[in-house]
């Protein structure tokens, strides 16, 4: 099993995002856990500064305009969105033409 992708702790719950393979591997220990299935992850594989303003709500509204919902995650210095699986191709052809834009 490897470790999980991402883990986000608030005062109401504990989000882990996992490779649906690992999941099944520790379905027992998180059997009273709320599973959302069947997403992708995309990475903008560009180095971001803090200083970037704007980065995820450009992102955000490309894909809003064709129907496509985002889960937005960001590390120290990329950005990443989940979108449904059915969505993906939707998602990819709506970004392709920002893509020297964005990055």
């Amino acid at each position: 099993m490897s470790a999980p992708f991402m883990i986000f702790r608030d005062p109401h719950e504990v989000t882990l995002l996992l490779d649906e393979i690992d999941f099944g591997t520790m379905q027992h220990a998180l059997r009273s856990a709320k599973v959302e299935r069947g997403f992708r992850l995309l990475t903008f594989d560009t180095v971001m500064d803090f200083s970037v303003v704007g980065f995820l709500a450009m992102v955000a509204t490309i894909l809003a305009e064709v129907g496509v919902s985002i889960v937005a995650l960001s590390s120290f210095s990329r950005d990443h969105i989940l979108v449904k699986q059915d969505d993906l191709a939707m998602a990819l052809k709506a970004l392709g033409p920002h893509v020297e834009e964005l990055c």
